[in-house]
């Protein structure tokens, strides 16, 4: 049985690095009694796998694993035993049985939703003019810049890969962007390339606490997409 596990990292969780969240998950699992399946051969390993990795200093209301179990009890009550088990700042939000051809998360991820806040004292004085100035900038017909690669460098046009952007009533940044495994962005980028382009000044560091909201999968083409979260594509267990 495929089982997607949503869970949310916040606080202090924020600063462990991808690697050992994977190792973190895998003694929690076990802790918990899931019947996780291990895979076959020399080094048996669970069957396990992340959506999408989450940079550090990061917190997250939306991620994602897929692991294989042999039983489960009902979702309900799988979120009571992970939470029993869980460190401070980990929650598992949804335990879902997926159809058994179902694809790994990580293969399905197309979009992230993100929310950015201003850091105490790097808010500028013209906040209203400033986030006016970046929803202009992100209705722009292109937005170019430089990315680097394995292969070098090479130009890539931001425009077709931020889905959305707005101002939240609480004066936090809403940004929905591409995440796929071909073609990503990170919503840092986006605003360094309007600090540099647009205001022409350096992107203060630390400016901004980032948080990840949802992943999402493209159940619709290429052309006219159709995002759902990833956790709709399974149903809870009674």
């Amino acid at each position: 049985m495929k089982i997607r596990i949503k869970f949310a990292k916040r606080g202090a969780m924020k600063f462990v690095g991808h690697l050992d969240m994977m190792r973190y998950f895998q003694k929690a699992i076990r802790r918990a009694n899931v019947a996780v399946v291990y895979s076959e051969g020399f080094s048996p390993h669970q069957k396990m796998s992340f959506a999408a990795p989450l940079g550090v200093g990061l917190t997250s209301e939306g991620e994602y694993l897929d692991i294989e179990v042999s039983d489960s009890l009902s979702s309900a009550k799988m979120l009571e035993v992970c939470n029993q088990v869980m460190a401070e700042g980990i929650e598992v939000l949804s335990w879902r049985r997926l159809p058994d051809q179902a694809k790994n998360a990580m293969a399905l991820v197309a979009a992230a939703d993100y929310r950015l806040t201003f850091r105490e004292g790097y808010q500028p004085k013209e906040m209203e003019q400033f986030y006016q100035g970046f929803l202009e900038f992100v209705q722009a017909e292109s937005i170019l810049i430089i990315k680097k690669t394995k292969k070098g460098e090479r130009e890539l046009d931001l425009k077709p890969l931020i889905y959305q952007a707005a101002v939240e009533e609480d004066g936090s940044l809403f940004l929905r962007v591409c995440a796929g495994s071909s073609e990503n962005i990170k919503p840092e980028s986006i605003l360094q390339t309007y600090y540099q382009n647009r205001l022409k000044q350096e992107m203060p560091m630390f400016a901004f606490q980032i948080q990840r909201l949802e992943l999402y999968a493209n159940i619709g083409t290429e052309q006219e997409k159709q995002f759902v979260p990833l956790e709709a594509l399974g149903d809870e267990i009674d």
